[in-house]
């Protein structure tokens, strides 16, 4: 049966200082039911903020709305994305993505759950990484 999410209907959430550095907040947009596996939200970061490290079991796609970020795959440069670019890390590699230090950046995740799991959170980035 359709479903249509009305705009201002899903709550917004703070990202969990857990697995996040500085103020980030997530509305989110879909999250598909059985057998689907697809879920997507759109995430704004305030300058400074960022992910810690991460995976996803069957990757993820990143849709930069606004603003000026960075993303980081490990072993790889520190990189910037804008608005327009579309960034896909594949199955299990560890990476992070967020903000600049002085402009916010909102972007759309979308991933896919495996056994009901769609991310694999670790150690948050130091400061040093996010500087590169």
């Amino acid at each position: 049966m359709m479903d249509i999410k009305r705009s201002g209907t899903q709550p917004s959430s703070k990202g969990p200082g857990d697995y996040f550095t500085g103020t980030v907040r997530v509305d989110p947009l879909f999250q598909a039911d059985d057998p689907a596996r697809a879920t997507g939200a759109s995430v704004t970061f305030e300058p400074g903020a960022r992910t810690a490290w991460h995976t996803h079991p069957l990757g993820q796609t990143l849709i930069v709305t606004s603003g000026l970020g960075r993303v980081q795959r490990e072993g790889g440069p520190v990189e910037e994305i804008r608005p327009g670019d579309v960034i896909w890390f594949p199955p299990g590699e560890k990476h992070w993505h967020g903000a600049s230090p002085t402009v916010a950046m909102t972007h759309v995740a979308i991933q896919e759950r495996l056994d009901g799991k769609s991310v694999d959170w670790m150690e948050k980035v130091t400061d040093g990484q996010y500087d590169g």
